[in-house]
């Protein structure tokens, strides 16, 4: 990821859900939990609504989604 590329949690959140299809199951304090069914079964992910995520946050968030960065980077 891009040093300049900073994503907040709100834009995290909205590019999983309107391209990777996850919906929003959940929200506790500042942490975001979506998830989605997949044939495999159902896949979640915790998003914090930070001003600008860590890259390690980002990746940790991806990883659980099952998207690679690189699938993720193209709708920034």
């Amino acid at each position: 990821m891009p040093a300049n590329k900073l994503v907040s949690g709100a834009e995290a959140i909205k590019i999983l859900c309107k391209h990777f299809g996850f919906e929003i199951s959940g929200r506790k304090g500042s942490h975001v939990r979506l998830s989605k069914i997949t044939p495999e079964g159902k896949v979640g992910t915790v998003i914090p609504m930070h001003n600008e995520l860590a890259v390690g946050t980002l990746r940790y968030a991806l990883k659980l989604a099952g998207i690679t960065l690189n699938e993720f980077e193209i709708y920034l």
